[in-house]
């Protein structure tokens, strides 16, 4: 029997379980690759964010395995302390070497790096400026700042110009913040206009590029250098997890602030260093695309072809313009019925509903990879063509 005063929890995942909002885990058996085993079924991966195939590549594997002979395989302490391995160093000066920036700052999620910077470079005193649709990350990020948050229209610059001109003069500084791609909607961020009314302003600009990076820019650059903006934007946030394969995030920027933030980072301080595998795994993922353009020309090649071939299919997939594919569905429990039907028939691409969505935005979001081959995406097609008429999303 429930104890009395957590009943209320039992009531809330009733409430969840109704509204067909509840999560389900599905488990893994394999590395993420074209094909997986999830729970026990081998299914055509539509679903990670292994953009370019790398979370399996040989390549970072042994350079995990080596560098747990090197190194063992954990640093049991901070880095300010006693965590810092030359392995740290070198991922951070390759990283910013690869995206054309002056510094950068190795942490243990692309979340908690949100969380790295925003505190120490606002506070009590000061305004953030935050798209509407930014991601959980940045979200948390600003309310630990404790600074006033503004939120601006999705995309609109003209909405952020106006928000900056009432509030700024209210503040101490100003900071707009952005994600570059949005990873929902597989739409980008207006980053060149931002900068220009930011600079107009006087106020930082910081971007998340966690989904920008391997994929958009010359050869996986990431956003800022999709736009040109090298040098300009302040600081630019990334994750190792998506097209890299591995694990940890990175702040990358402005020499003077990743030197800040060494000294007044919370996460940088006072969490465990990342593992010498997994930073290893990051450097060789960094080597592989510095070294050729081979596997983000792929993947848009893969892009390109699926995305075309699925709106002559007749599925709305809503203003993306990069490999983030929305199959738009509206009704939650349609996508939870349509990613389950995909299941049945060996392909794994979840349903996305509230809270990761607006409600009434439900949809299959399918995350194209250039691990995939023709005779992968051409199965995919006639399935979802087949489960788009089933349940009359399609004609």
């Amino acid at each position: 029997m429930t104890d009395p005063k957590l009943t209320w929890i039992e009531e809330e995942l009733r409430a969840l379980q109704d509204s067909g909002l509840f999560i389900n885990l599905r488990v893994i058996d394999s590395p993420p690759g074209a094909w997986m085993e999830v729970d026990g079924k081998r299914v055509l991966n539509l679903c990670t964010n292994n953009y370019l195939g790398l979370a399996g590549d040989e390549r970072l594997k042994r350079a995990a395995k080596q560098a747990i002979d090197d190194y063992g395989v954990g640093p049991t302490a901070v880095r300010s302390i006693a965590g810092t391995l030359s392995l740290h160093i070198e991922l951070e000066k390759a990283i910013a070497a690869f995206k054309g920036v002056e510094d950068s700052l190795y942490l243990q999620a692309g979340f908690v790096a949100n969380q790295a910077a925003l505190a120490p470079l606002v506070g009590r005193e000061d305004v953030i400026f935050s798209d509407s649709l930014n991601h959980a990350s940045i979200i948390d990020g600003a309310r630990l700042s404790r600074a006033k948050i503004v939120v601006y229209e999705h995309t609109n610059v003209a909405d952020l110009e106006a928000k900056i001109k009432e509030f700024l003069p209210q503040y101490r500084r100003g900071l707009v913040v952005t994600d570059g791609v949005f990873s929902m909607d597989g739409d980008i961020a207006p980053l060149d206009e931002i900068y220009a009314v930011a600079e107009k302003y006087g106020v930082m600009t910081m971007v998340d590029d966690a989904h920008g990076e391997g994929v958009v820019g010359e050869g996986g650059r990431g956003i800022v250098d999709h736009f040109g903006l090298h040098g300009k934007f302040d600081v630019e946030i990334g994750t190792f997890s998506k097209a890299f394969g591995a694990i940890g995030g990175v702040v990358a920027g402005k020499k003077i602030i990743v030197d800040f933030l060494r000294q007044r980072a919370r996460p940088f301080l006072f969490s465990n260093a990342v593992t010498a595998a997994d930073t290893a795994a990051c450097l060789a993922a960094v080597h592989v695309l510095a070294e050729s353009t081979t596997l983000v020309d792929r993947l848009w090649s893969n892009t390109d072809y699926f995305k075309s071939e699925m709106m002559l299919l007749g599925f709305d997939l809503g203003k993306s313009v990069t490999p983030i594919t929305p199959v738009m569905l509206g009704d939650v429990k349609l996508a939870k019925a349509f990613s389950r039907r995909l299941f049945e028939e060996g392909i794994f691409a979840m349903a996305l509903g509230f809270p990761t969505v607006p409600h009434g935005m439900a949809r299959i979001r399918v995350m194209v990879s250039a691990a995939l081959s023709q005779d992968d995406m051409d199965f995919g097609l006639e399935t979802f063509a087949a489960i788009g008429k089933e349940l009359g999303v399609v004609a």
